[in-house]
This record gives structure tokens, sequence and C-alpha cells, in this order.
């Protein structure tokens, strides 16, 4: 009987959204190819989940852009730029962005956090921008068929 080669497979349907990714892992495979691999699957979900629950992404998207403006890469200006998540402004962004569903106001503040915090140039996550930059020689694989924005 021969030996079952690992691998990594997640699909998700929901509605009209597809996500399939598989990866198998052969002896050669690295552990950055697999955390590579797991980043993507994460990167895939994370906006989705959002979106999933109504949550106006593209809103709260905006306003994290303009929270964030010229703000300089240091902790001292993601502090400041945090502070105002405490706003009586940001609160009614993320509550207006649950399009009616209140209770979604603390998810769609996680949301906004999230993007802040990406948008100043910090990570919270391992994801595939960083490996690539550490590792080379992983690259982030364009969807087959699309043709890029002109």
């Amino acid at each position: 009987m021969p030996e079952q080669e690992d691998s990594i497979e997640f699909l998700a349907k929901y509605k009209d959204w597809v996500a399939i990714k598989k990866m198998g892992i052969k002896p050669g495979t690295t552990p950055e190819e697999v955390a590579f691999h797991l980043a993507g699957i994460r990167q895939s979900l994370d906006r989705k989940a959002f979106e999933i629950l109504g949550i106006d992404t593209a809103s709260l998207d905006s306003y994290a852009a303009q929270l964030v403006g010229n703000s300089r890469k240091s902790y001292a200006s993601l502090a400041e730029v945090v502070q105002k998540l405490g706003s009586g402004e940001a609160k009614g962004v993320a509550t207006k962005a649950c399009n009616g569903k209140e209770e979604l106001s603390a998810i769609a503040t996680v949301y906004l956090f999230r993007k802040i915090v990406q948008g100043m140039g910090f990570d919270l996550d391992v994801n595939q921008k960083m490996l690539s930059k550490i590792y080379p020689n992983l690259k982030v694989r364009k969807p087959l068929g699309r043709k890029p924005k002109e």
C-alpha cells in the first residue's frame, strides 16, 4: 500500500462565494512553504467573514484610510490613530457599516482596527506579503484567467 502524502486542502462554498486552496506536501516541502499556504487561506477568510455578516467593509476601508492619512510608520503615530477609534465619529461609522445590525458594531470595530494597523504598515498576522519579503522564493500566484485592471 503506497504511503499517503500529506496535504492541506481547504474548500469553502457559501452562496456565490467559492474558495479552493490545495497544497500537496512532499518530503522536500519546507515549513515556510506550508506557512505561506496557510497564510493565503487565512487571508481569503479574513475579509469574507466580515462580508458574510453583512458589514460594509468598503466604507470601513475608506474611513481607515482617512484616519491613517499620511501618518508615518511608528508606534507613537499608531497610538494616536488608534485612539481615534474611541471617538463618537468612529463608533458611528462602525455602527453604520453594520447596515442596521447594531449587535455587529464590536465586530465592525475589530475590522476597522485591523485596517488601521495594516494601513500604518504594521502586521497583525503572518501573511504572504511578509513571508515573501523574508523568503524571496515564495511568490503569490496570480489567479488563472484573470487580467490585470487597466
